[in-house]
């Protein structure tokens, strides 16, 4: 049994050296087709290398680098900081922390590239690309100060009142809708009734017309007039008829002439 232990632990002690002395052959094709400005090529070889070799830090800067070329600062940003998590020399460290600056200048945080650039010359004082960043980073950081947090709170307060009035302008407009509608719907009914008040006046006219009698309206109604002139125009027949027969009677008598 001990021997058996003892043969398993040389085994793995092997496999263990002969992955340590496995060669990277990736990062060196990255970096041809990076000095031929073949920088996708390079990038994929770069990924390559690092996932076979993820403790490097090298594999991560080039990789941020070849990316940083394709200009896609956002994602190199987020390798080179990656990358400084695995340095360990002072000359690792300057590129990464010189190459992170150069990101956040892009992306005009210059507050955040005169920290980079400092870090950086603390790795490595006598750059003087590095220093020329720096104070190029520093006169930008000095025409465009950041943002105080009062100057954030205004902005966000005027932001604020900006929506408000937007809400309450959208909440205006649907009242006078509202309103509109009430008062097309408040026309609509007036419209009904007098329509139906002229149908209805319409129908009393035509009853009228057709000779039916009508409530009393506080005076003599038609017919009833109607009725007392045949009684008055009847009285009148009776009392010239009289008149006439009366004077047929007093009226001598003519005989016919004898011959």
């Amino acid at each position: 049994m001990k021997t058996i232990l003892t043969y398993s632990l040389i085994l793995i002690s092997f496999c263990v050296n002969a992955q340590q002395k496995e060669k990277d052959k990736f990062l060196p094709k990255g970096n041809e087709a990076f000095e031929e400005k073949n920088y996708v090529d390079a990038e994929a070889d770069y990924r390559i290398s690092q996932s076979k070799f993820p403790k490097k830090a090298i594999s991560g800067y080039n990789l941020g680098t070849s990316i940083y070329k394709q200009k896609q600062t956002s994602e190199a940003k987020y390798q080179f900081a990656n990358a400084l998590k695995k340095s360990k020399s002072k000359a690792e460290k300057h590129k990464i922390f010189h190459n992170l600056g150069n990101c956040l200048m892009n992306e005009k945080d210059y507050e955040g590239a005169v920290d980079a650039y400092k870090n950086a010359l603390r790795n490595n004082p006598n750059d003087e690309q590095t220093r020329y960043n720096y104070a190029l980073a520093k006169l930008y950081l000095k025409n465009n100060p950041p943002k105080s947090k009062d100057d954030k709170n205004k902005n966000k307060d005027q932001k604020q009142k900006e929506e408000e009035k937007k809400n309450k302008d959208k909440n205006k407009d649907k009242n006078d809708k509202n309103k509109d509608q009430d008062k097309d719907q408040g026309d609509k009914e007036k419209d009904k009734q007098n329509q139906e008040g002229n149908q209805k006046k319409d129908k009393n006219d035509s009853n009228k017309e057709d000779g039916k009698p009508q409530p009393n309206q506080g005076g003599i109604s038609k017919q009833r007039l109607q009725n007392l002139l045949d009684a008055v125009n009847n009285e009148e027949k009776k009392v010239q008829d009289k008149v006439k027969k009366q004077k047929a009677l007093t009226q001598p008598q003519q005989t016919e002439k004898d011959w």
